[in-house]
């Protein structure tokens, strides 16, 4: 049982990647209040636990009935994430934003945000819920093991709401200038993970 606790939170913990989510938080929700940030850290948390929890109680038979494979996984999320990285490089984002003017729109942005591309799947990402399906595969059944890995996923969730909590303080320290460069930069590096993130797929596909 102990080796099974240590083993699913270490996973957990580098598939996750609570501390390197942080860069990418503040890009993401450039140009947000502080209120708003912590709605849309609060909510994409919630999602990306609630997406984990599903996987890991159902993820292998559902995925199985409908057909679809764990690669198939990787590349859709990766040319997801693709698009966003590209909107980040070329500030289309912070347009979006400023456009967005009325309440009802902003509360989409919002929500829109907190599930794409924070929830999935940069916390809830192909990797994550392939650890998470092959943790729970290993309980074999054991409600216990089932119980401990849930316990663990919550949390590293809740050590990312608490980095996007701490982001907050890096943004103000940054300034506009600082948050725009940052923005473009993480941008790229954001394509390459998405780059990555298809070429896993593909060789999974292709390679077994």
């Amino acid at each position: 049982m102990l080796d099974y606790l240590i083993s699913a939170a270490a996973t957990m913990l580098v598939v996750i990647d609570p501390v390197g989510l942080a860069p990418l938080f503040i890009a993401v929700t450039g140009g947000l209040s502080a209120q708003e940030r912590r709605l849309v850290a609060w909510r994409s948390c919630a999602i990306a636990l609630a997406i984990l929890a599903l996987f890991g109680a159902v993820g292998a038979p559902l995925l199985g009935a409908l057909g679809i494979t764990l690669p198939a996984f990787r590349i859709a999320g990766g040319l997801l994430l693709f698009t966003i990285s590209f909107e980040m490089v070329f500030a289309k984002r912070t347009e979006r934003k400023f456009e967005a003017t009325e309440l009802a729109m902003r509360e989409q942005l919002l929500r829109n945000l907190a599930v794409f591309p924070l929830a999935i799947p940069l916390m809830a990402g192909p990797g994550a819920i392939t650890a998470m399906m092959l943790l729970a595969g290993e309980a074999r059944g054991d409600p216990w093991r089932l119980a401990a890995l849930f316990a663990i996923t919550a949390m590293v969730i809740a050590s990312c709401f608490g980095v996007y909590l701490a982001a907050d303080r890096m943004n103000r320290l940054l300034g506009v200038t600082g948050n725009a460069i940052l923005s473009r930069l993480l941008g790229v590096v954001l394509a390459a993970l998405a780059v990555q993130f298809v070429i896993d797929g593909v060789k999974a596909a292709f390679l077994g």
